[in-house]
């Protein structure tokens, strides 16, 4: 981990990324530079820290809040509260019991005590769901200002988005089912010796996919280019359309050479046709334990030899 010389006794924060020679940016590999007002003196602090990645945090003794200027805004937070807003931002929803295992390492009561801190000063809300077979989880979403907070002090990469806002309950569950999916998946490749993970959701592979596609204009629907647009963007043409995973990891090898996984979480609602196009598209597709057995009865069915995991 980097410390700043102007502070010698530097915090950690959970681990988000790790920065390499190769300088790749990414979630993997970030470093945050945040303003902080001295204990004593008119002079801000400045605190750099790296080698960060989304993994079980193992929090310290509770440590005094610093404060952290944003525009015409001051905030009071711990280190574990800037990365439990990074947590919660890069998956644009996240569950609590989730943030607890995995951010918190289990410590409920160290991230209540966050949360509450971070609700105080309008940087999270938290929502109770409708009950769904028996549970209602507490989804926790950033505000505006918690996404200003993050983007403004450069606590994430710039090509690193973040998101903001409570959308539909289903998507709500299925965008905080990402963060546990995107723990289990980094979990295997760093213990293969994968490094520098950088999470891309749908939204931004949507994005990058659609703006080159416009570029093409009347030679939109030209098979030859469409297909060259897909590769471009790591993907395939299935039939005449583009599939796109829910989620992508990539990362780097031990032998340095860069690599992907493309994920989809399926769910009992897909279609079959959904569920084929994304088999054929080269997705490693996940689901909910209970759904697993209907999902591959689906490909079974269709003699596809795709695996569904379970999550």
């Amino acid at each position: 981990m980097s410390r700043s010389p102007q502070i010698p006794d530097s915090r950690e924060v959970a681990p988000l990324r790790h920065e390499t020679s190769r300088g790749r940016r990414g979630i993997e590999d970030t470093t945050l530079t945040i303003p902080r007002a001295a204990e004593t003196g008119d002079h801000a602090r400045t605190t750099n820290i790296r080698d960060q990645e989304l993994s079980p945090r193992r929090p310290e003794p509770d440590r005094i809040r610093s404060e952290y200027r944003e525009r015409n805004r001051t905030y009071r937070l711990r280190d574990s509260e800037i990365t439990a807003l990074v947590h919660i931002g890069v998956f644009r929803a996240v569950n609590e019991g989730d943030l607890a295992k995995y951010g918190y390492d289990g410590n409920q009561a160290r991230m209540e005590s966050d949360l509450r801190n971070l609700s105080q000063q309008s940087l999270i809300e938290r929502h109770i769901l409708p009950g769904f077979k028996g549970d209602t989880p507490t989804m926790v979403t950033l505000t505006r200002e918690g996404q200003n907070l993050l983007r403004h002090s450069h606590v994430l990469p710039s090509d690193q988005p973040t998101y903001h806002g409570f959308r539909k309950p289903k998507e709500a569950r299925h965008d905080a089912e990402l963060y546990r999916l995107y723990q289990k998946v980094a979990s295997d490749i760093v213990s293969k010796g994968g490094k520098n993970l950088r999470v891309y959701l749908d939204y931004e592979l949507k994005k990058n996919l659609y703006r080159d596609l416009v570029k093409l204009g009347l030679e939109r629907d030209d098979p030859e280019k469409k297909a060259e647009i897909a590769a471009r963007h790591g993907l395939r043409v299935v039939g005449n359309r583009i599939p796109l995973p829910d989620m992508r990891i990539e990362y780097d090898t031990p032998e340095l050479d860069r690599a992907k996984v493309d994920l989809e979480l399926a769910t009992s609602h897909y279609h079959p046709r959904h569920m084929t196009e994304k088999a054929h598209a080269g997705f490693t597709i996940y689901g909910r334990a209970d759904d697993v057995t209907r999902l591959r009865r689906i490909l079974d069915d269709r003699e596809i030899t795709a695996e569904i995991l379970s999550l």
